[in-house]
């Protein structure tokens, strides 16, 4: 693995996630034709369902490249959530800009120091319905009233196509992680060729 402190080792594309309180850098190889003694790289991100919550960032000049360098200080203070981006050259000499890429970034809480459950959304109800499957076995009764009032739980039937639909979701996250480790999600290596 290449030293990731070290800037000339930054990847040249935007990361899809950005991990609360890790230095995070990327370079932009690709916008030669804006001389970056003349313009100047800038990300805005806003996060979705809060759009007061911004998230800003100015590249530096890399050669002739621009590199975008943000401090562990700097992201720890980022709130989790999925944050749509846009990146845009500035025209230094008269603050002119333009927009030239977006897309979305979600940042991941800092394990560090967040309490909260670190299981996804999906392996989260995978456990509950399970739990609720196996709690059938001690109190089979799927509807009931007391003093005019009724209840009505889901089937089993119901839990178990839910419970499906959350497990596929928990598969593809796990492939994802294995695919990124380079695993396949049978736990081979994968090696890929550049």
């Amino acid at each position: 693995m290449a030293d990731l402190f070290d800037s000339s080792n930054a990847p040249t594309n935007e990361p899809s996630k950005i991990i609360a309180g890790d230095l995070t850098q990327w370079k932009r190889t690709d916008l030669t034709e804006y001389d970056n003694s003349l313009y100047t790289l800038k990300y805005s991100a806003r996060l979705a369902g809060n759009g007061s919550t911004e998230i800003e960032i100015t590249a530096i000049a890399d050669d002739n490249d621009y590199l975008v360098s943000v401090a562990s200080a700097v992201t720890g203070a980022y709130t989790a959530g999925t944050y749509y981006w846009q990146a845009y050259i500035i025209r230094d000499a008269d603050s002119e800009r333009v927009t030239i890429d977006n897309g979305i970034w979600k940042v991941i809480a800092n394990s560090d120091t967040v309490t909260a459950d670190p299981r996804s959304h999906a392996r989260i109800m995978v456990d509950k319905i399970e739990s609720l499957i196996e709690g059938r076995a001690d109190n089979d009764v799927d509807n009931y009233a007391i003093a005019g009032r009724s209840i009505t739980k889901m089937s089993i039937d119901e839990l178990t196509k839910w419970r499906s639909h959350y497990q596929s979701e928990v598969d593809a996250e796990e492939d994802e992680i294995a695919r990124r480790d380079g695993k396949s999600s049978s736990g081979t290596f994968q090696v890929r060729f550049s």
